[in-house]
């Protein structure tokens, strides 16, 4: 569906002052939101466009160019987790199931009475950060990360027994994997069922603990992983990576998280899937129009100046910005052209602009 005109969704005139789309906004912002039982669709569109216009480079930019002068940033769909890991990439987290189960345990320690315990133990999620060059987070890149955490013992694999002996039932709940206990309460006689604390709720333990590990099932441990840093990615995305975290006795890994930090370059700022820089010229080549090289992250590329250019001109330089994460597209590099005036002329000189200024 495409998207409506900015102005006509705050119903201001393409001429509005700040203060009169300030206050369109309000008004409408006001009707439709969801609290006082407005449209929620509207309230996002109202969001979205006042993200643009509110903010003048965006709306000379939206002016000249429209909706595809804004690129992807003016998004705004109203969720709070949206901004979230930088422009809401590639955060993915697992909230579980939490189900009935779970609010039981919470209260009562365990599982159901008489019932085995049903998840599994988990490992630690660990969280570590990499630093990447612009042109890597456009373009993408493959980096080696090195992490020190708990991993399954290499002498045992974790089994927590010595190589050569087996496991045996635990003694202390007879194989169930769960110690059963009865509270008396106000509402009769409660049994709270909890992981055994021998055989953290395998039902097993070793005949002889690992002389590496002592019978813990895991070690301290330094690895390299290798991690692809996907095209177009953005400053404090969080990449995700399963069963890289910490190790566990009798259960599975946790998750590594990696929160990418994208240096900053001296040539190039962006925003959203735009790509944005400046490039300088002379009064005279602004008057007369000129070619100039647009340094690009594509390499230098001849753009077109019109005669009669003015400071502040935006030019698009479409499928030169950032790619789009898991799509085939990119955004567009836009080039804002600064006329410089010369603070120096000579005699010649002032007296050929005064012939010009004259006639």
């Amino acid at each position: 569906m495409a998207k409506r005109d900015y102005y006509e969704v705050l119903g201001v005139g393409k001429n509005a002052s700040a203060d009169e789309i300030k206050k369109g906004f309000r008004r409408l912002a006001i009707e439709h939101h969801p609290d006082r039982g407005g449209d929620e669709e509207k309230f996002k569109e109202l969001n979205e466009a006042y993200e643009v216009l509110k903010d003048d480079s965006k709306r000379q930019r939206y002016d000249q160019f429209g909706h595809a002068g804004v690129g992807s940033s003016a998004s705004s769909d109203g969720n709070p987790f949206s901004g979230f890991g930088g422009n809401g990439q590639n955060v993915n987290f697992d909230f579980g199931d939490l189900g009935l189960g779970d609010i039981f345990e919470s209260f009562f320690g365990g599982g159901r009475p008489g019932q085995q315990q049903q998840r599994q133990n988990r490992g630690r999620d660990l969280e570590t950060s990499i630093e990447v060059s612009f042109e890597d987070a456009i373009f993408g890149t493959d980096k080696d990360i090195n992490i020190t955490a708990q991993d399954n013992c290499s002498h045992c694999h974790g089994s927590r027994t010595e190589p050569g002996y087996e496991l045996k039932q635990c003694d202390t709940c007879h194989g169930s994997g769960q110690v059963v206990t009865a509270t008396r309460t106000i509402f009769g006689n409660i049994q709270q069922a909890a992981i055994c604390p021998k055989c953290l709720g395998s039902g097993q333990i070793p005949e002889k603990n690992c002389s590496v590990c002592k019978g813990k099932g895991t070690e301290k441990n330094s690895q390299s992983i290798k991690l692809k840093i996907p095209a177009g990615i953005d400053d404090g995305a969080t990449i995700r990576l399963r069963q890289h975290g910490e190790a566990i006795t009798g259960g599975e890994k946790g998750d590594l998280y990696v929160v990418v930090r994208v240096k900053a370059d001296k040539r190039f700022t962006r925003e959203g899937d735009l790509i944005l820089s400046k490039e300088h010229i002379s009064m005279v080549d602004a008057a007369l129009g000129t070619n100039i090289e647009v340094e690009t992250v594509d390499g230098l590329i001849t753009m077109k100046i019109p005669g009669g250019t003015q400071s502040g001109t935006d030019f698009r330089l479409s499928n030169h910005g950032v790619p789009h994460i898991n799509g085939n597209s990119r955004g567009s590099h836009i080039v804002t052209i600064i006329v410089d005036t010369p603070t120096k002329l000579n005699r010649k000189q002032k007296s050929i602009l005064q012939d010009f200024k004259n006639n």
